[in-house]
């Protein structure tokens, strides 16, 4: 195929990068797919009209932290876990404490945590957050000691569906579901 010349062809495009990446893709990275400079503003129009051209199908284009992604609608998730029927991670009580105050409070030493929670921090909670890539060290308090800070990171809003942490649910609806977070 040649370069794209029409509306209709660069939409085909942008449709076939999005359902064929595996990661969510941001509109600098949609940039890449033409040889022309194509506006901002274009290519927010034209993920418009894909989402509404996608609005009675199966799968949804949505936006989250680090870009665009096709995803199955939630009506068909309980269908599709059916092809990989192995266990999900459940998350103990410490772990979605410890995250819901890490993603509510950023950025937040261990020792803010263990004040909020009324107990120390098990270091295996903080490694379980950090191998599923939903916290991260961004800096160091100015304190004596210089105690880690812990923040959420982009892909932790990608796995809840979000775009920023404006989107997060009230704290306490986030504590109701905690055990509940499959992801």
């Amino acid at each position: 195929m040649n370069e794209p010349e029409n509306i209709t062809q660069k939409k085909q495009v942008l449709e076939v990068a999005l359902l064929t990446s595996t990661q969510p893709l941001s509109l600098d990275d949609m940039q890449k797919l033409f040889a022309d400079r194509m506006e901002r503003a274009t290519l927010r129009m034209l993920l418009d009209e894909l989402k509404q051209d996608w609005d009675a199908r199966t799968m949804e284009l949505v936006q989250v932290a680090t870009g665009y992604r096709f995803q199955a609608r939630a009506e068909y998730t309980p269908f599709l876990a059916r092809l990989n029927p192995e266990k999900q991670s459940k998350y103990s009580r410490a772990v979605m404490e410890t995250l819901a105050i890490i993603a509510y409070r950023q950025p937040v030493t261990r020792g803010d945590i263990e004040e909020i929670r009324g107990v120390a921090v098990n270091p295996n909670v903080m490694r379980q957050l950090q191998e599923r890539d939903w916290v991260d060290v961004v800096g160091q308090r100015e304190v004596p000691g210089r105690p880690s800070l812990y923040a959420t990171t982009k892909h932790f809003l990608d796995d809840l569906n979000l775009k920023s942490l404006a989107e997060l649910p009230a704290m306490e609806d986030f504590v109701k579901t905690e055990t509940q977070l499959d992801l």
